[in-house]
């Protein structure tokens, strides 16, 4: 059956891979499955088509014969239950990693994402400026938290797993911060993600549906 994910019809970081559709083809990817893309403009996200799929409207979204699934979380724990690649065989082992998949998304994530809302959406507030030092805080917290466990291994819990796509595909959205450098481990940790195969497919193939010339 064919797979089909939804994305930003033009993303608005330009196509450097911080939507979190880059996340789901980075694990498509690593699964070696075939999938199509439907681009979804900012004003079909919230017609009832698309608010079908994903009642919030946003994206991606994830098809599959009758399968719709939303949320990048979801997706990633779907694709690797399904495919070999992405989780261990040992049972301990696989749920560790579905723990750092949970990690990612809501420990790791929502300090991060407060940049983005104090820049975007409260930028015109008067507060906003003295509140970034505070959420840039909160971050190196969990960052601290987050280099320490990981040491000098090059994964979270031994082999690469969809725990440390997960992870990787949220470090990646400090980047334009310059918060991440502050963290070599960390910042080499990243870098390693980059570099496999499927990311770098991923992250093409992202970049060229974003830069392809529209009507």
């Amino acid at each position: 059956m064919t797979i089909t994910i939804t994305a930003f019809e033009r993303s608005p970081d330009g196509g450097k891979g911080l939507a979190r559709d880059t996340r789901v083809r980075w694990a498509l990817e690593e699964a070696g499955l075939a999938y199509e893309v439907r681009p979804v403009s900012f004003a079909a996200m919230k017609e009832p088509a698309h608010l079908h799929l994903h009642p919030f409207g946003q994206i991606p979204t994830y098809e599959e014969g009758e399968l719709a699934l939303f949320e990048s979380g979801a997706i990633i724990f779907h694709i690797a239950s399904h495919h070999p690649g992405l989780l261990p065989d040992d049972t301990n082992a696989r749920a560790r990693a579905v723990t750092w998949i949970f990690a990612a998304l809501n420990t790791v994530e929502p300090p991060i994402l407060e940049i983005v809302t104090a820049k975007f959406q409260e930028g015109d507030k008067p507060w906003s400026k003295e509140r970034m030092p505070l959420i840039a805080d909160r971050i190196r917290q969990r960052l601290n938290q987050l280099s320490a466990r990981l040491g000098d291994a090059d994964w979270l819990d031994g082999a690469f797993s969809a725990g440390d796509l997960m992870m990787v595909s949220v470090l990646l959205r400090l980047r334009p911060s310059g918060i991440l450098d502050e963290f070599p481990h960390l910042a080499a940790y990243v870098a390693r993600g980059e570099a496999r195969p499927a990311y770098q497919r991923a992250f093409a193939d992202q970049q060229a549906f974003n830069t392809r010339p529209t009507a």
